[in-house]
This record gives structure tokens, C-alpha cells and sequence, in this order.
């Protein structure tokens, strides 16, 4: 039994007010019983209306923000028109426009949550993401043998493979994860984005890290365990969380 992508976490200096911000963008819910860990570890977790895919989770850190994150949302736009209001509403609540370098002529807008976290809001008519929903994508800096390890770590195909280049995405649909390839940034400190997997009923935790390593993942040299869960690096050094039975 492979793991669940259960939640995208943030590591937050104000958890509620970063989930205020993007229930706001995104038109998502706080998160209701039985799910309890973020009560349990002071975070906030909001949740999509139809309840299907993962979640977003905001847990509480002091950790200052050090370069640009190695991953952000890339929201989709059915219009123009649906594109202004996204940016307004962002901006509405708290966002600020972002500069990374970007040209007028480019179509999508590039902001900032209140925390400092970027994402863009991409410009309608793309191809790449019309089959995926609002959060077309969660674009990452990353190798193809990230890439390659989340595909199967999930169990989620590659949908795009060239020049280094990679993108998965589960056979249900819905957001797409994409790795850019090389040269891939440094890491700084601890990432502010990263995933949350959870087992099945009666899945037990200790196979499933063995079989995460088994793939090419490691565990952290300090040993650190985050809440209920077991923290492990990704072929890159992307800290990721494991829950489940034991």
C-alpha cells in the first residue's frame, strides 16, 4: 500500500492568519472531525468543498523566511476577466505583488501570501493545466529524480518527462506537481512548503518508511520527529512527513 498526498503544509508565523488568506483565495473550508492533528500540533488545516484530494495545512514556526521557496502554486484563470479578480481578491486580502524577474509581456501575475510565500496566478488558455482545477499546479524546484522518486513514492504517472523536466499527477486528476530540472537552487534552512502522506487503514508506518528508502529517500541526520509523524528527506533534501499506524 503506497502513501497518500493528504496535505501541502506551510510552516507559518501566524497559521490562522495564513489560512484565512488562502480559505480566501481558494474558497476552501476549515476542516472539520475526525481530523484532529492540527488541533493537536497548534495548526490550522482548511479543506477543498468537495472534500476530494489533499489538504492545506498551516503548522506554527519561527523559521524566517531565507530565498525564494522551492515550490508555489500556479492558479489557473478560465478568463481574463476570472484572472483580474483572482489577483484582486489576493490582494484584497493581503497579498502583495511579487517581482522574481518577470517580463510585462508575460501573462501570469506573480504575488505574494502575507507571509511571503509566492504564487502565481496564471493567465487563461493554458494548455499544460487545463485538466488539473483551480490549483493547477504546485510548480517545484527540483531534478527529474525528485520527480521520478514522487511518482512512484505516490503512485501518481509522470505526465511530462523531457529535458530534465518532470510532472506527476494523480489518476484521479487534479493538481498537477512539476520539478523544473536543473540548475536546482541550494537549499536554504527548512523548506516553508512540504508534503504530508498518509497510510491506509492498517498500514503500518515503519514498512512504508522502509519502502520510501528503498526509493531514495533518507532521514533527517537529527532524527526529528514533527508532531505524530516521521519527518524524511526526498532525493533533493525536501523535508516530507509520513503519517500513519504504527
Amino acid at each position: 500500500m503506497t502513501s497518500q498526498l493528504f496535505a501541502i503544509c506551510f510552516r507559518a508565523g501566524r497559521p490562522s492568519d495564513l489560512a484565512r488568506f488562502w480559505s480566501g483565495v481558494l474558497g476552501w473550508g476549515p476542516a472539520g472531525a475526525p481530523y484532529d492533528h492540527g488541533a493537536a500540533d497548534g495548526g490550522v488545516v482548511i479543506v477543498p468543498p468537495d472534500g476530494a484530494g489533499f489538504r492545506i495545512r498551516f503548522l506554527p514556526s519561527q523559521e524566517p523566511k531565507s530565498g525564494r521557496n522551492r515550490a508555489h502554486f500556479d492558479l489557473t484563470s478560465a478568463s481574463p476577466e476570472a484572472q483580474r479578480q483572482t489577483v484582486a481578491r489576493a490582494l484584497e486580502l493581503g497579498g502583495e505583488h511579487f517581482d522574481v524577474g518577470q517580463r510585462p509581456e508575460e501573462g501570469h501575475v506573480v504575488l505574494a501570501d502575507p507571509d511571503g510565500n509566492e504564487f502565481c496566478v496564471i493567465e487563461a488558455g493554458n494548455k499544460f493545466l487545463a485538466d488539473t482545477g483551480f490549483i493547477g499546479a504546485l510548480a517545484c524546484d527540483g531534478t527529474r529524480e525528485v520527480g521520478c522518486f514522487w511518482s512512484e513514492a505516490l503512485g501518481w504517472p509522470l505526465v511530462w518527462d523531457q529535458d530534465q523536466e518532470t510532472a506527476i499527477q494523480s489518476p484521479d486528476g487534479g493538481t498537477k506537481i512539476t520539478w523544473g530540472g536543473p540548475p536546482v537552487a541550494p537549499k536554504v534552512g527548512v523548506n516553508r512548503l512540504f508534503f504530508e502522506l498518509s497510510l491506509p487503514d492498517g498500514a503500518a508506518v515503519d514498512a512504508e518508511i522502509d519502502r520510501l528508502v528503498s526509493l531514495g529517500a533518507t532521514r533527517p541526520a537529527d532524527g526529528e520527529v514533527l508532531g505524530e509523524g516521521v519527518l524524511l528527506l526526498d532525493p533533493d533534501g525536501n523535508e516530507f512527513l509520513v503519517r500513519g499506524n504504527r
